[in-house]
Formats: structure tokens, sequence, C-alpha cells
């Protein structure tokens, strides 16, 4: 047996966790949390899930080395050197921001620790990966920033089975929040139920749309984008959402970060408010990790 699927058959099944929450059990609803944070100390949720296939291929070919791309705080590049060291391969990570350091904060500091060699750009040579990929790559297995291609939405799909089978009932709604498009392709290509998206940047519907098409073989998709809920753009906070989570946390015991969950949390909440769902809908939140990018 291989390293890498010693690594992935080490995994067991992440809960599917009710929210038992007077909010919701008033109006009717029914909101569980599929706790992908759970899914590995290290290589969290919906990373876990992209990055299986990836590395399966990259083993499969040969390749010893991997390259990819993220932000100072990128929970991508932190699963991706945790996961490279846990299966052998070397790891390089182009980081946009020419001004940082490998210690200029946790998420960057864990990567070097794994062992990630890090090369650090600036914003407008980050604009052209490709170009990036072509200098620094040869020799590489490149993973797209954020882990999402046609390999990522292959593995994300497989959480549909996982839940369907750990409920047995009709689901009404997923929900997942969006940052590069391709876990909400993946529940899309795998799901009959409707797919409620939830972008962390300050996108258009039909922006976000086209970000999920991209990874998806179709040129329709049977999405709900809810924009209302990036809180000033990818990374922004507000004090009502720090106010938000820490009321959830403490209430549900269920942690959750502001850069991704914490914004789909709080918007499936003001949704309810608003009258959106009806009674006796049942709704599943995909809980997509990145907690150790959580900045308070």
């Amino acid at each position: 047996m291989g390293r890498v699927t010693a690594f992935w058959e080490n995994t067991a099944q992440t809960p599917l966790q009710i929210v038992e929450d007077p909010f919701f059990i008033e109006r009717g609803i029914t909101l569980y949390f599929k706790r992908d944070d759970l899914i590995h100390p290290y290589v969290s949720g919906n990373k876990w899930r992209k990055l299986k296939y990836n590395l399966f291929e990259a083993e499969k070919k040969g390749f010893t080395t991997l390259l990819t791309f993220g932000g100072a705080y990128s929970n991508h590049i932190a699963a991706t050197a945790a996961a490279g060291q846990a299966t052998g391969f070397d790891t390089i990570g182009i980081i946009r921001g020419d001004e940082l350091r490998a210690d200029a904060n946790p998420t960057l500091r864990f990567a070097s620790q794994c062992g990630m060699k890090l090369l650090f750009v600036s914003r407008e040579e980050y604009r052209d990966k490709e170009k990036l990929a072509q200098l620094v790559g040869e020799g590489c297995y490149i993973i797209p920033e954020g882990g999402s291609n046609a390999l990522a939405v292959q593995g994300v799909a497989e959480v549909v089975a996982e839940i369907q089978s750990q409920l047995n009932r009709p689901v009404d709604y997923l929900c997942t929040a969006l940052g590069t498009g391709g876990t909400a392709a993946g529940l899309l290509s795998a799901s009959e139920a409707k797919v409620l998206v939830f972008p962390s940047l300050k996108i258009k519907g039909e922006e976000a749309k086209q970000m999920i098409l991209q990874h998806l073989s179709v040129l329709e998709i049977k999405a709900e984008i809810m924009t209302d809920y990036h809180f000033g753009g990818y990374g922004k906070v507000k004090d009502e959402l720090w106010k938000f989570i820490e009321q959830f946390e403490t209430q549900i015991n269920i942690p959750l970060e502001q850069v991704y969950t914490g914004k789909m949390m709080f918007g499936i909440y003001d949704l309810v408010k608003k009258g959106f769902f009806k009674q006796g809908d049942i709704l599943v939140a995909l809980h997509t990790g990145g907690l150790q990018g959580k900045t308070k």
C-alpha cells in the first residue's frame, strides 16, 4: 500500500451533527452540520477532499514534488504542506505578497515547519500563475490555487453520498461557502438537493456561477448564490460577524472561522429570519474546516 492510499484510508467518516437551536426548532426547520472540520487535524475539511485524488494522481505519475499557490492565510497552503509531509512529497508554495516571510503568521509558519518551500512574489506577478508555474514548477505536480480542479470536484462529490447514508432521508438544501468554486461544483455534481452558495468574496452572483461552472462540464447550474454575506470581501470581518461567531460557538459548541463557515452560518440564520425556507425543510451545511486560519 502506497503512502497516499494509507493516508486517506486511515481517515474516518466525519459526523453529521444536528444544530440544536430553538431558533430552528420553533420554525420547523432542521439544520445539520457535516463536520468536515474533524476529518484530519491538519488537512482539514474541503481541502482534504480536494487534495485526495490530486495526490493519487501525483503518485501514479511518479511526481515527488507538489507545487501550489495561495495567500498569506491560505488554508490550502497549510493543508498541502501537511498532506505532502504525511505522504512523502516535497512541497513548494508560491505565496502572494513579496513583503512576507515564512514566519509572518501561524499559517505560513506551519507550512514552513511541514517542510514546504515558500516563494514570495509580488501581487502583480502572482496574477500570472501559469508563467510562475513554468518558471518554478518544472518536474512538479501543479495544484491550482485553492486546490480546485476536476480531481478536487471528484473528491468533494463523495461527501454527498456520505451525507445521504448518514441521514437516510431527503435533503432540501446543501449549503457551502465559496472561495474558488471547487467545493460548490463537487456538491452540484453529485446532489439532487438545492445548493445554496455563500461567497466569501465581494462578487456578483453571475461571477460566482462562472467560478463554479469552470469546474463542471455543464452550461447551467441549479445553485442559488447568496451574495449579501461577504462582510466587505475576502478575509474582511466586521464586529457583527465576530459577535455572531462567539454566540454560535457558546450556544452550539461548534467552532467557526471568520473567512468561510462563519459567513455561511450567519447567512443561513439571516435567511431563516427572512422566511427563505419553509416549515419542514432539512438543511445540511458543510463545515469546510480552515480553523487554523481563525484570528480571534
